[in-house]
């Protein structure tokens, strides 16, 4: 099944979860004294109709959540979404027209393009990745390599894009690495520590370095197994080896690059930190005429 295949458009990012993401960042940018500049400025019930616009081509993420802050700042304000989240847009597309008071419009909007700039360019590049990877049995996942206070909209944005999501956070799944391993004295003693704490539903992964200790660590009977910075003709022999015993995962060095043909070893998950630390944020702008 291919990664592009996920229903993006039916991905949901409910407002309980951004809200107040929003308002703190706003009470950030206001600070103690307000808009110095817009308030000098601009008359305090001047209206105005402002353009979200995209200036270079992608796929939208996070449009609502930028234009809360609109929302936060002016409760009467009216918003006309053209391009939703989900939906790709060409370079030049009108996102959303937004009416309403000008000061607030102008104080609320570096804020609202940081948000919707951030996703809509996580979401832009899974998509890519995501097509790359279209044919092959692979998934594209992110991990919890993510900006901190933002994990869930930047999973969002991947959903959004393609993708799907790894863990949450560290009370999802188990995922034994090295160093849990060096600590209880071997993977066996890992998984027996593992399984006499966690209930019956929690899945359970072992990060895997070489070939060698591969079949040892399928004996233990995992649901997954991390391959961890394997090259592709490593790769692609764990995947034979493992032979659908447990979940396959490759994971070190998933860029848009490499993406391609370590998906075409057969694995079935390929997570990459990529996408939510190294994705370039999509140009978005407001355009603004007073009314």
């Amino acid at each position: 099944m291919s990664g592009f295949a996920n229903d993006f458009k039916s991905a949901e990012l409910y407002p309980i979860v951004y809200l107040d993401l929003v308002t703190r960042a706003l009470a950030e940018d206001l600070g103690r004294a307000g808009d110095l500049t817009s308030d000098a400025i601009v008359p305090p019930d001047l209206k105005a109709e402002s353009l979200v616009v995209a200036r270079k081509a992608g796929r939208i993420a996070g449009l609502e959540v930028g234009l809360a802050a609109f929302r936060i700042l002016d409760p009467r304000v009216e918003i006309e979404v053209e391009v939703g989240d989900g939906e790709d847009a060409p370079a030049g597309a009108t996102l959303a027209r937004v009416r309403g008071l000008a000061r607030p419009m102008l104080s609320a909007e570096r804020t609202a393009l940081n948000f919707l700039g951030h996703l809509s360019g996580i979401a832009t590049v899974t998509r890519g990745m995501a097509e790359a990877i279209a044919g092959t049995r692979a998934k594209i996942v992110c991990t919890r390599k993510t900006t901190p206070n933002l994990r869930a909209l930047e999973k969002y944005a991947v959903r959004l894009g393609g993708g799907f999501n790894h863990r949450f956070g560290l009370d999802d799944a188990v995922l034994i690495k090295d160093n849990h391993r060096a600590i209880a004295g071997s993977a066996a003693e890992a998984l027996r520590r593992v399984r006499g704490r966690v209930g019956h539903l929690v899945k359970i992964e072992i990060e895997v370095d070489n070939l060698a200790e591969l079949e040892d660590i399928l004996a233990l009977g995992v649901d997954a197994v991390l391959l961890d910075n394997m090259d592709v003709p490593m790769l692609a022999e764990a995947v034979k080896i493992v032979a659908g015993r447990a979940l396959t995962e490759a994971s070190g060095g998933i860029v848009p690059e490499t993406v391609a043909a370590k998906a075409a070893t057969g694995v079935d998950l390929l997570s990459a930190g990529w996408l939510t630390h190294s994705a370039a944020n999509l140009d978005v702008a407001l355009d603004i005429t007073t009314g």
